[in-house]
C-alpha cells in the first residue's frame, strides 16, 4: 500500500491514499517522514520512498513550471 504524508496532528500522521485521508498513529511511521514525502507500508511500518518522493517532487515542479510558462 502507498500513501503520501499530508500533515501532522498531535499524535498522528495524515496520510493520503488514494484521494482519502487516514490518521496513522505516528509510532507507525518512519521517525523523519515529512509533509510531501510518499510512503510504503512494509511489515506494519509506513517507510519512506525516498525514489518516490524524488520522482513526485520532479512531477509537481514540472507541473508549476508548465503553469507559469504559459
Amino acid at each position: 500500500m502507498r500513501g503520501i504524508v499530508e500533515g501532522f496532528e498531535g499524535s498522528y500522521v495524515i496520510i493520503e491514499i488514494d484521494g482519502k485521508t487516514f490518521d496513522v498513529e505516528r509510532s507507525a511511521v518512519q521517525f523523519d517522514a515529512e509533509v510531501g514525502d510518499c510512503v510504503v507500508l512494509r511489515e506494519g511500518t509506513w517507510m519512506v520512498d525516498s525514489e518516490a518522493t524524488k520522482e513526485r517532487v520532479r512531477y509537481m515542479k514540472k507541473l508549476m513550471d508548465d503553469v507559469w510558462n504559459d
